[in-house]
């Protein structure tokens, strides 16, 4: 029930956000407490590497702490926040463009102790040959999302994994809800035809495209 209980607490954090705006460090404090996984787990998923994400996840909080005083409605935090978090991923991606997709050699799935794999949680409880074929499924999962391109990654992130809806990621990306629309139908559309090519369906990996 924890991740319920977030929930509630990030539907009900206007109050905080507004108290963080004028400089109330202790609410400064709760806001990264309430968001940081998020948007570590946005920047995991985005580059399939736990220091990019960290570095992203610290790069997002601090450009939070210093331009929250100018945000003008606390009801677009959210939409806010991912800007912020988007614009470090690319500015991340832009850095690395020599080298246009990340090498399975250089990947590094399980890195430290906050490599939020997709469904880990579900299956922490299960026997260890079951949560081993669960983690390589996942891994491969993230395979496949790192094959899609940028703007469609961003996208089907956002909404499959962060829940994010379509309105909001419109506000974060900057572009309209028929773009985001468009961009996750060919994501997902992409997901599909990559897996197909691996022969992996949805009753292998127990995850609905």
């Amino acid at each position: 029930m924890a991740g319920t209980l977030l929930d509630i607490a990030m539907m009900h954090s206007d109050t905080l956000i507004t108290r963080a705006r004028e400089g109330d460090k202790n609410a400064q404090g709760k806001l990264v407490q309430l968001w940081y996984k998020r948007i570590y787990n946005y920047g995991y998923k985005f580059f399939f590497d736990h220091d990019l994400a960290m570095e992203v996840a610290q790069k997002t909080f601090i450009s939070m702490h210093k331009n929250l005083p100018a945000l003008q409605d606390v009801a677009r935090f959210k939409s806010w926040l991912y800007t912020i978090a988007v614009n470090y991923c690319r500015e991340e991606l832009r850095k690395r463009k020599t080298v246009r997709s990340v090498s399975l050699h250089d990947l590094r799935p399980g890195e430290g102790e906050e490599s939020y794999r997709w469904e880990e949680s579900a299956h922490r409880h299960e026997n260890p040959e079951k949560q081993l074929r669960q983690s390589e499924l996942s891994d491969l999962l993230q395979q496949c999302l790192m094959e899609l391109s940028e703007e469609q990654r961003e996208v089907v992130i956002m909404k499959e994994y962060e829940g994010l809806k379509f309105r909001e990621i419109a506000e974060a990306l900057h572009i309209s809800e028929n773009t985001v629309k468009s961009r996750m139908y060919y994501g997902l559309d992409g997901l599909k035809r990559i897996l197909e090519l691996k022969n992996i369906t949805k009753e292998t990996i127990g995850y609905e495209l």
